[in-house]
């Protein structure tokens, strides 16, 4: 906190009692525990004091009035130490509640939640429970523009709070900060929109135990605090999330092996990378692969406390871990000393959890799950298409939607933990238990279910398939992939816009085509063109190239299609439109996206292909093969095209145009790995000038 200056210290440090001491913070490290902001609502900064007398940790918080600053409100700490100190709303969208991660342990924290209000100074949260409540009651909201789908945070009446600027916005989190993408990277907000961590990782996680995974410039990965510092003086090859204090890091070495071991909260590697495959820590413990045959149980601070000379040993859960006795052979459970507690009799088996674990009895890879308690018994038949847990001691158990084609997914009924079917099998989909509710779709309607399976009473269902989620004002309602928010009687009060207004009269609206629960596609239409013949020519083209074309209704399709669109450039007479599709073979390994863009002239209809661009007569084709080819070979980046798959563009290859350049790109497996995507190529137009048709309809329809 580096706006912490000499003069907030001193005067911190005037206001302690005798014989008291400044505490200092863990994060950032080797600064106090005093924190600038405003705690009341008046718009005027308070300042937090954290201390230390007799052996005891006291807060209080520090507020100007007209005769000087004054003790406002004081309350007594916990354990020992700083961890954190920060503030947001939790209790009400105004006012900023005061957090403190209390250090109560070597790896353990405490997270108190400072109410201010007629009623005194209090923690909120009381002992032994954790804080679910959002640290503030902002949500994603995106909008579509001129130059893209923006996203930014509406507030719970569904105003627009911080205006969309985001390539994409995930929630608010219990720190009052967001994950942001903008800039080609990812970022931290803060709740007033202002930027906590500039978008310069590829990758940043939710946080977790007050520290979030990055991945930086390098491709390594690195741990981050919610102070926005790098904690990790090094990258690694990956990096999971903090459990425990804990996080599993690998490293893939010069030989090409790669090994395991694990960094705390700051930074530090406390378990050597020695193994070759580890665990995330669980109540203080992890299982790790010594070596071929021989797995370990060890505590925090690294030590064995079993070892096991099994082929697999698996997480452990309620005391027993599932094992292989023979290489490729059943799977059963033991116990933390080793002992066969159920023998294997399970072609997949899954840890156990609240005294039940998920089993799979079918071969070759079939499907036939089930529920085991402790002792190896039945409490579900191993006859089902899968099983998942939901919580509240809850299962969604799936049966095969077509038994002679499993792959093509399941119907869900909602079971309870000893085995009991509360619920038909009338779910196409389950989501987690969240606050005694669950999102549930039976593919046309989507609706909260309480614990008894059935649609919880008092709450609302949408038309369409997708999920729900209940927050502290409103309902996310994320259907058919459009993300909208309503109020508790089910009136939406917030959706993103469906018309796109370029200039007068034009403009591009957007249009919905789902004629099968897997189908969906949004599509864009031109309105505002001069000739009406010409606009529905180009309209039935953009259907066309959306992918809108008959689909059978109530067939159980063997794919997922989803088509989308975004307006990616308006200038003069040029609308630039991208259609993107992505199409899921159920049961493949991934889908297939599709990437096309249509190139519009809004004064007559007309459409241009690349050719359009240069002069009649010109070998563009040439000239932009060789620039690209040259790209390939002296520009770093595209050291993951395949070797000798270059042979040069088509005569129609795929295109878009900015500003200042021409882009080429291909498809995926195309030239490149399915990872890389649609390799890109730009071609800035001042190199290219001499065979551009300057006269041409093309060009003067975005240029003077």
């Amino acid at each position: 906190m580096d706006w912490i200056n000499d003069q907030i210290i001193r005067l911190a440090q005037s206001s302690l009692p005798p014989g008291a001491e400044l505490v200092m913070m863990e994060n950032p490290p080797n600064e106090y525990a005093i924190y600038p902001q405003d705690l009341s609502g008046d718009g005027v900064p308070e300042l937090t004091v954290v201390y230390r007398r007799e052996d005891e940790l006291y807060v209080h918080i520090l507020q100007y009035r007209h005769i000087g600053w004054m003790i406002a409100a004081s309350a007594k700490g916990e354990g020992y130490g700083v961890a954190e100190l920060t503030a947001a709303p939790v209790t009400t969208r105004m006012v900023n509640n005061l957090i403190i991660n209390w250090r109560t342990g070597e790896e353990q924290t405490r997270r108190a939640v400072y109410e201010w209000s007629p009623l005194g100074f209090r923690n909120i949260v009381p002992d032994e429970q954790s804080l679910e409540t959002r640290a503030i009651s902002l949500y994603p909201g995106s909008e579509k523009t001129i130059t893209g789908t923006r996203w930014g945070y509406i507030n719970g009446i569904g105003t627009m709070a911080i205006p969309p600027r985001f390539d994409y916005a995930q929630d608010f989190q219990t720190n009052g900060l967001a994950v942001v993408s903008a800039e080609n990277g990812n970022g931290l907000i803060n709740t007033t929109g202002a930027y906590f961590v500039r978008p310069i990782y590829s990758y940043i996680s939710p946080f977790s135990e007050g520290r979030a995974v990055v991945i930086d410039d390098k491709g390594k990965y690195r741990l981050l605090n919610d102070s926005g510092d790098l904690v990790t003086s090094k990258g690694y090859s990956y990096m999971a999330d903090i459990h425990d204090g804990r996080a599993m890091v690998n490293n893939q070495q010069a030989d090409g092996k790669t090994l395991y071991g694990y960094v705390d909260r700051s930074g530090k590697e406390v378990i050597p990378l020695r193994y070759e495959d580890a665990s995330d820590f669980a109540n203080r413990h992890a299982i790790v692969k010594v070596k071929e045959n021989e797995y370990a149980l060890i505590r925090h601070d690294g030590s064995k406390e079993a070892e096991f000379h099994y082929p697999f040993v698996g997480v452990l859960g309620d005391g027993l871990l599932p094992f292989q006795q023979t290489a490729n052979g059943k799977y059963g459970y033991i116990n933390e000393k080793g002992t066969v507690k159920i023998q294997p009799t399970y072609s997949t088996a899954f840890p156990f959890q609240n005294g039940r674990a998920i089993v799979n009895n079918a071969a070759d890879f079939g499907s036939e799950y089930g529920l085991i308690d402790t002792k190896g018994n039945l409490v579900i038949q191993t006859i089902y298409n899968d099983i998942t847990s939901i919580g509240q001691q809850r299962y969604a158990v799936g049966k095969a939607i077509d038994p002679d084609q499993p792959y093509l997914g399941s119907m869900y009924a909602i079971f309870d933990s000893d085995g009991k079917r509360l619920t038909d099998f009338i779910y196409s989909d389950v989501q987690p238990y969240r606050k005694g509710l669950a999102s549930a779709s039976n593919g046309k309607t989507t609706f909260f279910i309480n614990t008894s399976g059935n649609p919880a009473p008092g709450y609302p269902q949408f038309e369409g398939s997708g999920t729900l989620k209940l927050e502290d004002d409103l309902i996310q309602v994320n259907i058919d992939q459009r993300l909208k928010y309503a109020n508790r009687n089910g009136r939406i009060v917030w959706e993103p816009n469906n018309v796109i207004p370029l200039r007068l009269p034009y403009l591009v609206r957007e249009h919905k085509y789902k004629p099968n629960k897997d189908y969906v596609v949004y599509y864009p239409s031109v309105e505002g063109i001069a000739d009406h013949a010409a606009q529905e020519r180009l309209n039935e083209t953009l259907k066309v190239m959306s992918q809108v074309k008959p689909i059978p209704g109530d067939q159980q399709l063997g794919y997922t299609y989803s088509g989308d669109f975004n307006v990616t450039m308006f200038k003069k007479n040029l609308l630039q439109i991208e259609l993107d599709g992505y199409n899921y073979p159920t049961g493949a390994a991934h889908g297939m996206p599709t990437q096309v863009y249509a190139h519009i002239n809004v004064a007559n209809g007309a459409m241009y292909a690349l050719k359009d661009l240069f002069k009649p007569g010109s070998n563009y084709v040439k000239v932009i093969s060789d620039i690209v080819g040259e790209q390939i070979k002296t520009d770093p980046k595209y050291d993951y095209v395949f070797p000798d798959t270059y042979k040069g563009i088509m005569p129609d290859q795929p295109f878009f145009v900015t500003q200042d350049a021409l882009h080429v790109y291909f498809e995926p497996y195309e030239i490149a790995p399915y990872a890389a995507g649609f390799p890109e190529f730009k071609i800035p137009f001042s190199q290219i000038m001499n065979i551009i048709d300057e006269r041409g309809e093309f060009w003067r329809s975005f240029h003077p």
